[in-house]
Parts: C-alpha cells; structure tokens; sequence
C-alpha cells in the first residue's frame, strides 16, 4: 500500500521540481536582460573637472594640477588626458584613485591658451581651457631668455651629447649639407639640430653614422618657441620682450657673435672643458679674424680614442675647405702655434659654454 501511494507521489514531486528549476531559469534570464537594459539606460557618467593655479608662466618647468572626478561615483577605468599643443602643455602623470584623478601638467615655452582633453570608459568626454603666459625673465643678464636656459640636469647632457654627436657625425659623412662652409656654419647646425625633436623622420634627414643613446631634450624643441627659428642672439644687452620683434635674435650668426652674445667663458685651460663646449681663436690680420671650433671629449661614434676636437677649416682661395676632427693632443702640437689651445697663445680666447646652459653648470 505504502509503495503504491509514493511511486504517484515522486514521480509529481520530480515533475513539480523541474518546472521549478525551468521557471527559475526564466527569471534568471530576465533578471539578467532588465539588468543589461537598465546598464544601457544609465546615462554615461560626467567628468568634472576642477583646475588649479593658472595661467601658468610659459617657462618650460613650471606646472598646474588639474583634478578631476566621476559625477556618480564610479571608479574611473581607461582615463586618457591629451592636450591640444604639447608644445604649450605636456601631460606630465596621471594619477587614479577610485572616482577621482589628479593630472600634472608642465608648460612649454609657446604662450598660449591652449586645451586639455579628458575621456574615460562609461563617461563622457570633457576638457578644459588653460593658459600660459610668456616668460621674458633672464636672470643671469646675459641677452638669453630664460626660456630658452635648459634648466633639468637631464635637459642640459641630452643637448650636450647631441650637440657633440652631431658636430662629429659631419666628419663622417661624405657629402655634408651644402649650408656647413665654414667654421661657424657647422656649430649653427649642430646647435639647431640637437633642439630638435629626433624622431625617426629626422633621423633619415641628418644620416647619423650610429644610433645615438642621448635622451630627448624635454623643455622644447626647435622651432617651437617664442622666437621660432632665431635661436641665436645678435647684439648686447640683457633680454627684454621687445627683443622678440626687434631683431635682437637670429638664424644666422657668425663666429665673432657666437662669441660675444651666445656662449660664456669658462676659462683658458683645455682641462676645465666638457663635451659641447666651443674653442674660440681671434687670429689678427685674417678676413674673418674669430674661429670655433667643438670639443667633443672621447667619440660618440668610433669609442676609443682620446678627447677629440672638430672643426671646419673655412674656404681658403678656391678651395672649399675640410672638416677635421684632430685629438686635443694633436691640436696642441699644431705646427701653427696660432692654433694651438694654451694659455699662453694669445689667440686663443679660451674654452666657452653655451648661454642655455648658464646658471646650472
């Protein structure tokens, strides 16, 4: 009797149990659909953004915090910051936690406003205007504005490996650019390029015999500045901001210029120079009496030898003239003792070092 009662009795209990588990799937199943509807409903959260200390001294140092923070509370995941012109503003770190951001920007030397643009996963994407303000100060009083002075220690190696890189690699190439026809010429070029920003375009125009190890120059790059392409000053005086458009600065100068208004003298003994610094000689009775040459310490190119100079010989009659990379030693026996760079030849001028690098070394 009992087991005739209890085979009915499973057999409904397993039917109700299965339409059990099919209508809890169902609702599963919807749960899941109203919940990915509802995530679709929800409107994107907004970023709202908080700036500080600006307008900011276009001085390629200086810098702002922006902070910036999810209007619902949502963790923020994939935050991208970009600016319009990383000329006038970089984006230096980004920093999250949670719902909010705190982002570091450094100002470039281009004045300017310029735009900051903020984006996240699930928010819409905001930005925000900010300003930089030129930068006339010149705080050694030497004719070079400030924002031109490399002020990171890693900013002022950078342009000195580059520079000696790039003065030496002219020795190596078989045709060099036309404008390298003298002395000077070959000191502007290397000067120029080594502000430039070295990307893998660049690297094809200039040939470089090696793959170069200096890092980047990070305060500007050539042409970008207030100045645009005149990097180099051509009369005395501390700098003021009517030399922006009055022809104080220049593409061209000459060695006698380089001399006076764009380098400072270090002193007349060869042992106190560093990679980068120019040799200058006043050599009385020529046509173009003042010549530079680079030193460049040991090469950057074929390792090994001693400290090394170069330097372009200038045209003499019809001849065009050569680039010549002699080691210091040799230069102090030259058979022209006009030539050689000791304290006791007065026509030598001595060892100087770029203004941009003034204050710092």
């Amino acid at each position: 009797m009992c087991g005739w009662v209890s085979q009915p009795f499973a057999a409904f209990a397993k039917g109700w149990r299965a339409r059990w588990f099919v209508v809890l799937g169902v609702f599963a199943v919807t749960a899941v659909l109203a919940a990915f509807r509802l995530h679709r409903a929800m409107p994107a959260a907004a970023l709202l953004i908080e700036s500080l200390g600006h307008p900011l001294s276009a001085d390629g140092f200086s810098s702002v915090q922006i902070k910036l923070h999810s209007s619902d509370g949502r963790e923020l995941h994939g935050l991208r910051v970009e600016t319009a012109d990383p000329n006038r503003l970089v984006v230096e770190s980004v920093f999250i936690k949670g719902n909010t951001a705190s982002v570091r920007l450094r100002a470039g030397v281009l004045p300017g406003d310029t735009t900051v643009y903020v984006s996240a996963q699930n928010a819409e994407a905001a930005q925000v205007r900010l300003q930089t303000q030129i930068d006339t100060s010149d705080s050694v009083g030497d004719g070079t504005p400030d924002f031109l002075r490399l002020h990171d220690a890693a900013d002022r190696t950078a342009f000195r490996r580059w520079f000696a890189l790039l003065a030496e690699s002219l020795y190596f190439r078989r045709h060099a650019p036309n404008e390298i026809a003298d002395c000077t010429a070959l000191v502007r070029y290397a000067y120029r390029e080594a502000l430039r920003q070295h990307n893998s375009a660049w690297a094809k125009s200039v040939a470089l015999p090696v793959a170069p190890t200096a890092g980047e120059i990070r305060q500007f790059h050539y042409p970008y500045t207030p100045l645009g392409a005149a990097l180099f000053r051509v009369r005395g005086g501390s700098f003021r901001a009517d030399d922006l458009s009055t022809g104080a600065f220049a593409e061209f100068a000459d060695a006698k210029t380089l001399w006076r208004f764009n380098s400072y003298f270090v002193g007349r003994d060869m042992t106190r120079a560093r990679p980068g610094d120019l040799l200058f000689f006043r050599q009385e009775g020529h046509d173009l009496p003042f010549h530079a040459m680079v030193y460049l310490g040991p090469s950057q190119i074929d390792p090994g030898h001693e400290a090394l100079v170069v330097y372009h010989t200038g045209p003499t009659g019809k001849a065009k003239g050569e680039i010549r990379r002699p080691t210091v030693a040799e230069l102090m026996n030259f058979p022209d003792p006009r030539w050689r760079p000791v304290p006791s030849n007065p026509s030598f001028l001595g060892v100087y070092r770029w203004n941009i690098l003034q204050g710092a070394d």
